[in-house]
């Protein structure tokens, strides 16, 4: 491998899906993971970086890549209803699930509508930013791709019956280098063991490609998807994953003439993307089931179109759901009453003009908050607050300061969703060890699920190696000023 020529240092993001600091560290400690304890030790080491909410996938990985909440994206979860064209946009919840809603019509709006009609025009991402300030990039295993580059797509002709493009090819906007799945490679010969995207090993002989071949760009985002499933079956303080992903990133280190050159060479980022909560073994007391304490309503069903007469539709993204009121006869206070008496609920929140208002079925009173105000919390952004502070678990200070407590950046997060897009909606959030169900939605008896405002699934870690620059704040919607700056730099 020839050294990177490069003036500039190449910045190497490594997405590590359900990536949770406490069992990264018991891997660690039990040396289990070797390339993650040298970058560790060589490095800066966040356990409590905050993530974007809902804590699912595309809607992070938009704030990842976009430095913006949902309220500026526009992507406010796995499963979300459309109220300017009456449809449930689902991007792959669970085959159950999915089957009912479509096949065609889920894969099309995770390969396609994602990035090319969902995600705002308003924000760019940061490939498209580079790709201003003439730099190159790279994406890697990513569902959100957007770029300014025309990348061309194509599906096994076997799963082509699957996807509305003719002949299972599209074009579409991406980074400069694109790999996902079958769909486009990097590698010429390159297999995917997966359809729709390419396994951890897939992730790492596309990186250990680019740098065989001294092919780095400026900038290269690469994600391990492989953890969630299992940790979804086995609980959160699984390391098995960790174990496998590790020994990958040994063979990428190796590719180099030291480990320390490699940091010489680049700054390395390594993250995860939501935390998970372990989930509870009856099905009766962990599994909130919104069809029974909404059953006198009309709720649509996700097997047909939204009728006019459907009052209520739900989007469970596991630990967290809305509950959208199409019905404009039906107060939201009606079922905002029924939805307090199970004490499993812990948020239960909805927009009044430029307001949000929140309450819970655990415990008693409410709280009203907006942006802008006399409050300024540690993020340095200011609040109008009213009510008891204890249902977001908020500590206001005589200073008239804002700490958080069970929910990170619980004010700002919470806010964004309530202005991603448009229509009366209520969000519900489910206590640690609970989740949300309606129909066909998955559900994780015994193992973990996330979703959830709760400092379990939005905390998670990140190890900045090859450089003393730190992010603003630990966020996750910081990171794409802190990559820019310094590429800059």
């Amino acid at each position: 491998m020839k050294k990177n020529t490069q003036s500039k240092k190449t910045v190497i993001l490594l997405n590590i899906d359900s990536l949770m600091s406490e069992p990264l560290e018991l891997a660690i400690q039990t040396g289990q993971a070797p390339a993650l304890q040298f970058l560790m030790e060589n490095g800066s080491y966040f356990t409590n970086m905050v993530t974007s909410f809902p804590t699912m996938s595309v809607t992070i990985d938009s704030s990842l890549l976009t430095g913006t909440y949902a309220d500026q994206h526009h992507i406010p979860g796995l499963t979300w209803f459309d109220n300017s064209k009456k449809e449930i946009i689902n991007y792959g919840t669970g085959f159950r699930e999915t089957f009912r809603l479509g096949i065609r019509r889920t894969v099309h709006n995770m390969l396609f509508r994602l990035n090319n009609e969902h995600l705002s025009s308003e924000v760019t991402t940061i490939y498209e930013e580079l790709a201003k300030r003439g730099m190159n990039s790279a994406s890697i295993n990513s569902f959100v791709y957007r770029g300014n580059t025309p990348q061309k797509l194509q599906t096994p002709k076997l799963f082509s019956a699957l996807t509305r493009f003719k002949n299972g090819k599209w074009t579409t906007e991406a980074a400069n280098i694109f790999s996902l799945g079958t769909f486009s490679k990097v590698r010429p010969w390159g297999f995917a063991t997966q359809i729709a995207a390419g396994n951890y090993k897939y992730t790492a002989r596309e990186l250990k490609y680019l740098i065989r071949k001294n092919k780095l760009p400026s900038f290269i985002f690469c994600i391990f998807q492989d953890m969630d499933a299992r940790i979804h079956l086995k609980g959160p303080m699984d390391i098995k994953g960790i174990t496998k992903i590790d020994k990958e990133i040994q063979k990428i280190l190796d590719l180099y003439p030291s480990w320390k050159e490699a940091i010489n060479q680049n700054a390395w980022l390594v993250m995860g993307d939501n935390g998970h909560s372990a989930t509870g073994t009856n099905h009766r007391e962990f599994v909130i089931d919104l069809r029974k304490w909404l059953k006198k309503y009309r709720i649509s069903r996700i097997r047909r179109p939204v009728h006019k007469k459907d009052q209520i539709v739900l989007c469970v993204n596991q630990r967290m759901s809305y509950i959208y009121v199409l019905d404009d006869s039906l107060p939201l206070s009606a079922i905002i009453e029924q939805l307090k008496n199970d004490e499993r609920i812990d948020i239960i929140a909805w927009k009044n003009e430029s307001s949000i208002h929140v309450e819970s079925g655990m415990k008693e009173g409410s709280l009203k908050y907006r942006p802008s105000g006399k409050f300024t919390d540690i993020y340095n952004q200011s609040w109008s607050i009213e009510g008891d502070a204890k249902i977001l678990d908020l500590n206001l200070t005589t200073e008239k300061r804002v700490t958080y407590g069970n929910y990170p950046d619980a004010l700002a997060r919470l806010y964004s969703v309530f202005n991603s897009h448009s229509g009366r909606f209520i969000v519900v959030n489910a206590k640690p060890g609970c989740e949300f169900k309606a129909q066909s939605s998955p559900v994780h008896l015994s193992g973990a699920a996330h979703g959830s405002l709760h400092k379990q699934e939005s905390l998670v870690p990140l190890i900045i190696t090859g450089t003393e620059e730190e992010p603003i704040y630990p966020r996750v919607v910081d990171i794409k000023e802190f990559i820019i700056r310094l590429l800059q730099d």
